[in-house]
């Protein structure tokens, strides 16, 4: 166990922001917020780098005896990019690094069962029991998976704009706000680094004009295929299913109707 006479360092890290929370001995907590961090995107040079620049300043000198990160990305051979991140700045401090995931589920089911989901820049979601996670559906990540992710909606909104798929109005008002040629779409989709933030940046959009007939049935689909390729795999509707991300947040009347559509039990969204 760490140092309690130290302070702990806590990281909660997405593909678009991570926020980190200094735990003082004395029970007293400060914030810090820094871009994403998320190991498949970025060499541990890279991540040295936004620490060094955004995490540290921030830290006043604090030097954490224990340092827990929950990140996107982190599984496999992403744990050990952060580890070795964070070992260059916090070599004395113990490392625990786990996925968000895992960070999520201790966090929405507590000491309880259920189902945990994550709908942020990317989504995911695991069948969490026994204070452990015992299933898990892989994302994919944005090409492949990743449904109901701002990722997936901003592609999924650029193609309908792109193709005129959406009402005229609605394709005029993107264009206007954004200021985008397809040209610069393509350039940022496949020849720019981290299109993931980019195409989930533009999902404000969908939330400004919610109640247009098109954008409810672009969200009802993209939400409904978030559970029945993922959550329904569990087939656990007896287990109430919380939520963690921005996007679960923007969404939440969307998101618990598309679940309980699906038999499905929403619990908390935080």
């Amino acid at each position: 166990m760490p140092n309690t006479s130290s302070p702990i360092l806590i990281a909660d890290a997405g593909s678009t922001k991570t926020d980190w929370a200094v735990l003082a001995p004395d029970g007293g907590v400060s914030l810090i917020s820094t871009q994403g961090i998320n190991p498949f995107m970025l060499s541990a040079a890279q991540i040295s780098g936004i620490l060094q620049t955004e995490l540290l300043p921030g830290m006043l000198g604090i030097a954490p005896a224990a340092v827990y990160f929950y990140g996107a990305g982190c599984a496999g051979a992403g744990i050990a990019v952060v580890e070795e991140a964070l070992r260059g700045l916090f070599g004395a401090a113990q490392l625990h690094v786990a996925s968000d995931l895992l960070g999520a589920a201790r966090a929405l089911c507590g000491h309880g069962d259920g189902i945990a989901c994550i709908l942020g820049t990317g989504s995911n979601s695991c069948l969490y029991l026994d204070g452990a996670i015992r299933a898990n559906v892989s994302p994919l990540g944005f090409i492949l998976g990743d449904e109901g992710s701002g990722a997936v909606l901003g592609r999924r909104l650029v193609g309908d704009v792109l193709k005129r798929q959406l009402p005229e109005t609605l394709c005029q008002d993107f264009e206007k706000e954004y200021q985008l040629t397809a040209a610069d779409i393509i350039q940022r989709v496949y020849r720019s680094p981290l299109p993931n933030r980019f195409l989930a940046s533009l999902a404000p959009f969908l939330s400004r004009h919610r109640y247009e007939p098109a954008v409810q049935a672009l969200l009802e689909e993209e939400f409904a295929r978030f559970f029945r390729r993922n959550v329904c795999a569990y087939r656990r509707p007896d287990l109430p299913v919380h939520f963690a991300g921005s996007i679960a947040r923007h969404f939440q009347a969307e998101v618990f109707a598309a679940a309980r559509n699906l038999g499905l039990q929403p619990g908390r969204a935080s």
